[in-house]
Formats: C-alpha cells, sequence, structure tokens
C-alpha cells in the first residue's frame, strides 16, 4: 500500500517558473526543478498540462527558475501558486528583469536565477517534463535561506496547489478532525487553516483569537488570500 505521508519526506526547493510569448509574460509556483547535468548545465522541471506557464513553454522553448527565500511574502504564493495567468497579469506588483531569452525573472524575495532554453520535452502523464539547457545565471544578492516544501508545509502550513505534481486531494480540508472549543475556517485558496487556538502570531494576531474577531484586513499567511476568501471548516 502507498503511504501519501512517503512523498512528503522527499526533499524539494520551491521556484517561480516562468517565461514569455510575446508580449505576455507568465510564471508558476513549482517545487519539482532540478540538475540532471552539469556539463552542459541543464535543468528539469515538471509542467503541468493544466497550466498556462506549460502552454506558453512549449511555444516559446523558453523558461526561467527564480530561486524562492524562505521569508517570501505571501502574496508571492497566492499570486504565482494560486492565480491563473490567463486572468491576471502575475508581474504587474513584482520587481523582476527580462533574462536573456525574454523570460522574466523574478527579484522579489529570491536568492538566484536561472535563464534556460528546452532542448527535450517529454510527455509524462498530466505533466511535461522540460529538459533545459541553462544560459544565464545570476545571484541576487538576497542571502537568506532558501525556502524548501517541507518548510512550507510544517512551518507556513502550505499546501500543495492542485496543479503541482505533489498536489494531494485529501488536504483541502473537508472533514473535521475534531470538534474545537472555536470553529475553525480554511483558505479556500491554498487550504491554510486559521485555527483560534494558535491565532496568527506572525501577525499579531495572539491565540485565543476568534476568527470573528480578525481584523477586516487580515490576509492568509500562505498565500496573501484575503478574509473573505475562508470558509469555515465543518
Amino acid at each position: 500500500m502507498i503511504s501519501i505521508e512517503t512523498f512528503f519526506k522527499i526533499s524539494y526547493g520551491l521556484y517561480v517558473v516562468s517565461s514569455k510569448l510575446g508580449d505576455k509574460l507568465n510564471g508558476y509556483i513549482s517545487n519539482t526543478v532540478f540538475q540532471v547535468t552539469s556539463k552542459p548545465p541543464q535543468f528539469a522541471i515538471a509542467c503541468s498540462k493544466d497550466n498556462y506557464t506549460s502552454e506558453i513553454i512549449k511555444q516559446s522553448n523558453v523558461f526561467a527558475v527564480s530561486i524562492l527565500s524562505r521569508e517570501a511574502r505571501p502574496d508571492i504564493i497566492g499570486t504565482f501558486g494560486y492565480k491563473s495567468g490567463k486572468d491576471v497579469d502575475k508581474f504587474d506588483s513584482f520587481n523582476y528583469k527580462t533574462a536573456q531569452t525574454g523570460a522574466p525573472v523574478l527579484l522579489d524575495d529570491t536568492l538566484a536565477w536561472f535563464d534556460c532554453e528546452v532542448v527535450e520535452t517529454y510527455d509524462v502523464g498530466t505533466h511535461l517534463l522540460f529538459i533545459g539547457s541553462v544560459i544565464d545565471s545570476e545571484l541576487t544578492g538576497n542571502t537568506d535561506e532558501p525556502l524548501t516544501y517541507a518548510y512550507y508545509r510544517d512551518v507556513k502550513k502550505g499546501k500543495a496547489p492542485k496543479n503541482a505534481p505533489t498536489y494531494v486531494a485529501s488536504e483541502m480540508p473537508d472533514n473535521p478532525e475534531e470538534t474545537p472549543s472555536l470553529p475553525q475556517y480554511y483558505c479556500t485558496a491554498c487550504g491554510h487553516i486559521y485555527d483560534p487556538k494558535e491565532g496568527d502570531p506572525d501577525s499579531g494576531i495572539p491565540p485565543g483569537t476568534p476568527f470573528e474577531a480578525l481584523p477586516d484586513d487580515w490576509k492568509c499567511p500562505v498565500c496573501g488570500a484575503d478574509k473573505s476568501d475562508f470558509a469555515l471548516k465543518e
């Protein structure tokens, strides 16, 4: 029998993978970026066929990888991980530069970036595996630690977006574990659970604060979604 928990023991980083086609810029949060060769330097990325960026990479044959820092802002995770580039300009609110291939590289809360040209593409079912040859790379000057998937899950309490290779549908809450003394609410965008017993100390919300007492401008600490995007965990 396959245990879902075993998959969470694999080490991953979190990245923004981006590309450009014409004047359209787009990108998504990825936890499957890995180096496959050193001479020449090449990276592999796995991109869901349902991701808009997948179509852009297929047509442009270029992509860039930006390494997120551990303290990456929730709005970066929310924008690139839980919104569609068909509906919004994901780079509109962030600092970025244009790499040699024309792909945008995110500069906010990132440690380094790689600019790649696609040399091979493999169909692996729900995802496409793009192999890219690195033509340029640079450090951003940020000395923070890189954001790992384990830190994102265990400390930031984040969940994988539905198009991620590591997505588990059962992680999105639909059944109560135990009846808490105060009702819990979950983010309909990323699945983060607001537990009144824990509060949100990083945002100045002390333990014991009911969801209803949160300020109207409070946002999800994982993806930056508005308070109105939370639903009661029944």
